[in-house]
């Protein structure tokens, strides 16, 4: 693995575990798509920092099971916004 790309998985790691964001949060924030992250953290954090990984799965474990809410909260704003703007 090019030194690069072990220090692009490690900086994703290291920010996922101190903001507790999502894929796509890491993702934006880095500049590479969800998928490379999710590679990034799933498969080659493996390799680099077993103990990391661990952090960075329950983080993913937690995001998994909130996302159909933050969904729903979506909906629900997307909605309003165009409620709020047939009235006036």
């Amino acid at each position: 693995m090019k030194d690069y790309i072990a220090e692009r998985v490690l900086d994703i790691a290291n920010y996922m575990v101190a903001n507790r964001c999502t894929v796509r949060g890491a993702a934006s924030r880095f500049g590479v798509s969800k998928s490379t992250v999710h590679k990034d953290i799933s498969e080659r954090l493996k390799l680099i920092c077993p103990g990391m990984f661990g952090e960075v799965k329950k983080i993913l474990e937690t995001n998994k099971q909130e996302r159909h809410i933050r969904g729903g909260n979506a909906t629900k704003i997307k909605y309003s916004q165009k409620t709020d703007r047939s009235h006036t």
